[in-house]
């Protein structure tokens, strides 16, 4: 009889000490388990669905903001920049010419602001619950994709419409927009990620991102035409620097697909890649480093 209990018991304990998940410190630079990340896949889709659905909660509209805000912003920037200002391109209906630029900023603006508020505006959560940290950006840019895919829908109907009337001439390049996208996603990611690492320590820096953002907006072709601007345009005295900006090239490639309007300049579009890149491997090695001490600072 005391044999039997005594090995069952010992049976149990065997039993209880095969674990399924070992959560161990991280104490290098480069100590970043992405296969742990791919492992909680599931509460990535969870968050993303929550991200949505909290997005528009308690609105009348619901997810119509989606569209009713670029839109809005296309409206502005065609009647102010386009009418008044005369900086909209000649020989395409400006209203497309704004919007394709308008959706691709305000996925880009929303991932990259939401993605630096990561530390700080989940430490409730993360302060009680072990996951891997980064599923919260990556969950971030996939949310905000439903927003996109309902104004790219509308791009579409806008780009048949004006396709039909000549008055544009989409080419192959518009099978470029999920690269296109991807590349978006994974800049906007990594310099969140930067931002919300150094603002757990300094919150000064988060009240600059949104100064930042609108800055980097104008350095972008989206409220203007830059071929039709001397200096910016190619052989331009600043075009060089004006193209390092690697959202240049990417709205330049999407319009030019969707549009036949512009060109693609391939050095320049490879160029971001490598500061998209870059930037991310930073960004993912220091979120990674912040995220074991957050808690102290937050």
């Amino acid at each position: 009889m005391y044999m039997n209990s005594f090995t069952t018991k010992e049976n149990d304990m065997n039993e209880i000490e095969q674990f399924t998940t070992v959560i161990t410190p991280k104490t290098g630079w480069l100590d970043i388990n992405l296969k742990e990340v791919w492992k909680y896949r599931d509460l990535i889709t969870l968050f993303v669905r929550r991200s949505f659905v909290s997005q528009y909660k308690q609105t009348i509209l619901g997810p119509a903001w989606a569209f009713i805000q670029p839109f809005l912003t296309t409206i502005v920037f065609t009647l102010i920049f386009g009418n008044i200002a005369g900086l909209a391109p000649g020989g395409i209906p400006s209203f497309v010419f704004y919007f394709s630029g308008t959706i691709l900023w305000t996925y880009f603006s929303n991932c990259l602001s939401l993605t630096a508020n990561t530390f700080v505006g989940n430490a409730g959560i993360m302060g009680k619950v072990y996951y891997p940290r980064l599923v919260t950006p990556i969950s971030t840019v996939l949310s905000q994709l439903i927003s996109f895919a309902i104004q790219f829908c509308f791009l579409v109907a806008f780009v048949l419409y004006f396709a039909l009337t000549k008055q544009i001439h989409p080419n192959w390049w518009i099978l470029m927009t999920p690269v296109l996208l991807l590349q978006l996603a994974m800049l906007s990611m990594g310099f969140g990620i930067i931002i919300s690492s150094v603002t757990t320590k300094y919150r000064d820096l988060a009240k600059l991102v949104g100064f930042g953002v609108q800055l980097w907006m104008y350095g972008s072709p989206v409220a203007y035409d830059m071929f039709s601007m001397e200096a910016f345009a190619p052989g331009g005295k600043w075009h060089t620097l004006y193209m390092c900006n690697p959202v240049t090239p990417i709205i330049n490639i999407f319009r030019y697909g969707y549009l036949g309007f512009g060109s693609v300049e391939w050095r320049f579009y490879g160029f971001g890649w490598i500061t998209t890149l870059v930037f991310l491997f930073f960004g993912v090695i220091l979120f990674s480093r912040v995220e074991k001490t957050f808690m102290d600072t937050v």
